[in-house]
């Protein structure tokens, strides 16, 4: 028992529940910012070009309401908000990706002097070159 109050001491800790409760935390608040920004700024222009009818509110009745009965209706509306929403979330996460990528790239190069490069990737490099020269040497001293 002592080692798994241990265990979970050091998950808590070292940040792993940390940095995932960041994670879901920034992400609710980002989800909420891209559903403001469908339903308050990119749905309103939408719904003039569908007669000024909301989008969220089309739906296909497939039942109409009868005496004490539902209506039963196909909420096609609210699937293309939901769809409008998860095209800006993969749009921004790809952009978001896309930088990082580019930002590990430089940093990881070498050669770019505008970047510092990390310790180790310079000896890693510094070990290729001299791998390459020490063949090289080798297959000069071969004979043919």
């Amino acid at each position: 028992m002592n080692k798994i109050i241990s265990e979970f001491k050091n998950f808590a800790i070292k940040g792993s529940m940390t940095d995932m409760a960041v994670g879901i935390i920034i992400g609710t608040a980002f989800g909420n910012v891209v559903n403001t920004l469908v339903s308050k700024i990119l749905m309103p222009p939408l719904s003039l070009l569908t007669s000024r009818v909301s989008l969220a509110n089309k739906q296909l009745v497939l039942r109409e309401a009868a005496e004490g009965g539902e209506e039963i209706a196909l909420g096609y509306g609210a699937m293309i908000e939901v769809l409008v929403d998860f095209m800006i979330i993969a749009l921004a996460i790809f952009l978001l990706i896309r930088f990082l990528n580019r930002m590990r790239a430089r940093a990881e190069d070498p050669s770019d002097t505008k970047e510092v490069t990390p310790k180790n990737i310079e000896l890693l490099s510094s070990l290729e070159e001299l791998m390459k020269e020490q063949n090289q040497l080798l297959r000069d001293r071969r004979p043919s």
